[in-house]
Order: structure tokens, then C-alpha cells, then sequence
């Protein structure tokens, strides 16, 4: 007896994302979740099979986590560098890596007010711009962190009682404490080290301010840094939008580098921001804040965080206007429009990755431009 030919199965065309590798069954879908996903050479990826994630957090989940991918598992535990999740050659040029990869905790003594008498020969002597690559002036970078004693009747309102900025080097070229525009009724002494006596002869807060602003503005009018930057100083920092709010200072946002904002230092979930403490051991190979919190410490983590984010080579050459632009706003440019849609699904998944924007500016951008 003859037997019915069975029917052939039937073959569905996936169509893979370049960058994280979902995989859909229309190339509109494909396309749309290019536009909302804002994938970008600049994204944190595997070493292994360059998956691209969106912060450093998942993609050390992804080799390291309680379910990593089996293969970039075993590359990375024999060849992978635990702080910067590099992938090495060899066995020898990993021992070396690491060494230079693990950095040595910051220590600057105790801090008196004499360096306060001696910030302004400090800022003399610091360059303001420094030439990049491109032949442009680029601004130089500032760190800055501030202690927190507590006001009002519970004593939960955080005041400004100290504050450093250190140079790209981690100079000190401004120390100070600070008296509070009110009481403190919580001088929170086992974390910030400070009591009564260090206020006495602290300086006013305005007084702080008007140094603080004159170091980061560095002659520039407050307008032409808060449109081009100019000679204005990047600052960096962690959480620095509760440090100038203490100070009662605001700052250009295209100047600012905030470790606890940046994207790729985020959690998996790129919304909610890792502790200083936390960054600098996974990151740094070293430890902060055990014990009294130093200042000069945390301004020195938060700007080595900052460089080694700085320090990440991307594929620059590629880069269009809108990403080399300081002030690039993803939600006023989106190239995968749907005015654009019929062009759009013709184009590989390389070509689609290829032209798309990342929505938050990545750090290695200020290296391209700094030498």
C-alpha cells in the first residue's frame, strides 16, 4: 500500500540581532527593536562571542553568573581578566594584565586647611586644556567628593561639612571644611570622621562655592560652558547630583562624569546604581571607605573608574556626527524612524547595528579627543 507523501516542513527565516542575538520571525520586528534598544559599538559585550549587553553588570553574569553561557564560561575562567573581563592571549599575558589591572588603594595623609591656603598656586600650576588627538583643546578633568554631616531635628538632612577636588594626576588642588548654612544636630562621626571642632574654623559655604566654581569654569563665562563647554573642567564623581546640591552649585550636564549614572556601571536592570565601594572593588581591585570615609579616597576611585571606562577601545573611526557630539540627545535623533521602514528591512542585521546610536555617550568618546 502507497503511503501519502508527507509535506516538506516548513522552513521560518529567523532574523538575528547583531548585537544581543534575539532573534525574531519578521525583519519589521527585527527593525523595531533596533529603535527602541539603542544598540551601539559602545555597549559593554563578551569577549568570547561579543554579545553585546547593556551594562558591565550582565555581561558578568553572563560568563561569571549562576547561569552563564557554557562556553564563555571555560574561555573566560582560563583566560579572563575578573576586574576589566578582558579576554587574554595566553596564560603569561593575563599574569601580566592582572597585575596592571589591580590597582593600589589611594592614600594621601591626613589633609589640613594649609592646602586650602594653597589651592590657588595649585590651580595655577594645573593645565586647563591639554591637546587631543584631533588636534582640538579638550578640557582637563576634576574629581570631586563631599562629606555629609546631618541638620533638622532627626538629623537625616545631609550638609556639605567637606570637600576635595583632585587633578587627572590625584593632586589635591582644593581641601576645605565646611561650615553648614544651619545647625548639625549629627556630626554622623563613625563614617565621616568629622566632630565640632573641625567646623569651627570651616568656610562659609558660599565661599567654598564661589572657589569650587571658579576652579571648574576655569575663567570660562558661565553661558559659553553650559553650551560648548570651552575651557571649562569636566567634573567626575560619584552621585555628584547630591554633591552639588549640597553645595547649592549647578553644573553644565555635558560636563559632568558621574560613576553612579553611567550606564555601563549600572546594575543589570541599567536603573538602579552600584556604591562607590562596590565599583571600585569589582572594578578597581581594591577596597574603599572601610572604616571613616576619606574624601581624597573616594575622588580618587571615582576618577580612576572614570579613565578605565575612558580607556576602552572602541571602533571610533565609525562614529557619526551625532555620537561625537557632547550635547547628542538620542530622543531627538533615532535613524531607525518609521518614516524609513521600507529602506530599513532590506538591511542586514550588521548594517542595522552598524548605523545605530547608542542613547547615553560613552566615556571613550573623551579619549578620542584627549591625548
Amino acid at each position: 500500500m502507497d503511503l501519502d507523501p508527507q509535506p516538506e516542513p516548513t522552513i521560518t527565516r529567523r532574523h538575528k540581532c547583531s548585537a544581543c542575538y534575539q532573534q525574531f520571525k519578521k525583519k519589521e520586528h527585527l527593525v523595531e527593536h533596533m529603535r527602541v534598544s539603542y544598540h551601539s559599538i559602545h555597549e559593554p559585550k563578551c569577549g568570547v562571542c561579543n554579545k553585546h549587553c547593556r551594562t558591565l553588570a550582565s555581561v558578568r553574569e553572563h560568563l561569571i553568573g549562576p547561569l552563564p553561557k557554557r562556553h564563555c564560561a571555560e574561555v573566560f575562567a582560563a583566560s579572563g581578566c575578573d576586574l576589566c573581563l578582558n579576554i587574554l592571549e595566553s596564560a603569561n599575558a593575563l599574569r601580566l594584565h592582572k597585575d596592571l589591572c589591580r590597582l593600589s588603594p589611594a592614600y594621601h595623609g591626613n589633609m589640613t586647611m594649609s592646602i586650602v591656603e594653597n589651592y590657588a598656586q595649585a590651580e595655577t600650576d594645573m593645565p586647563s586644556l591639554i591637546m587631543g588627538s584631533n588636534g582640538n583643546q579638550v578640557p582637563e578633568v576634576v574629581a570631586m567628593d563631599c562629606e555629609m554631616v546631618g541638620g533638622g531635628s532627626d538629623g537625616s538632612l545631609d550638609l556639605c561639612a567637606r570637600v576635595c577636588l583632585i587633578d587627572e594626576n590625584e593632586n589635591v588642588i582644593f581641601h576645605s571644611y565646611v561650615k553648614p548654612i544651619i545647625p548639625v544636630t549629627n556630626f554622623r562621626f563613625e563614617i565621616t570622621g568629622i566632630t565640632e571642632d573641625h567646623l569651627v574654623d570651616g568656610m562659609p559655604l558660599l565661599e567654598v562655592r564661589k572657589k569650587i566654581e571658579k576652579i571648574l569654569y576655569n575663567g570660562e563665562s558661565i553661558s559659553r560652558a553650559r553650551l560648548e563647554g570651552g575651557n571649562a573642567r569636566i567634573l567626575v564623581g560619584h552621585d555628584l547630583d547630591h554633591d552639588l546640591d549640597c553645595l547649592k552649585m549647578n553644573y553644565p550636564p555635558h560636563l559632568i562624569r558621574d560613576t553612579a549614572q553611567y550606564r555601563p556601571l549600572k546594575r543589570t536592570n541599567d536603573s538602579v546604581s552600584f556604591s562607590l565601594k562596590y565599583l571600585t572593588q569589582t572594578y578597581l581591585g581594591y577596597e574603599i571607605q572601610n572604616g571613616t570615609h576619606d574624601p581624597y579616597e573616594d575622588c580618587v576611585a571615582a576618577l580612576r573608574l572614570y579613565k578605565r571606562m575612558r580607556s576602552q577601545i572602541h571602533q571610533t573611526e565609525f562614529l557619526t556626527s551625532n555620537e561625537s557630539n557632547v550635547t547628542f540627545d538620542t530622543k531627538a535623533y533615532n535613524c531607525f524612524d518609521s518614516s524609513r521602514l521600507k529602506g530599513l528591512v532590506k538591511m542586514s542585521p550588521d548594517d542595522l547595528l552598524g548605523m545605530s546610536v547608542a542613547d547615553y555617550r560613552c566615556w571613550c568618546l573623551d579619549r578620542s579627543q584627549n591625548s
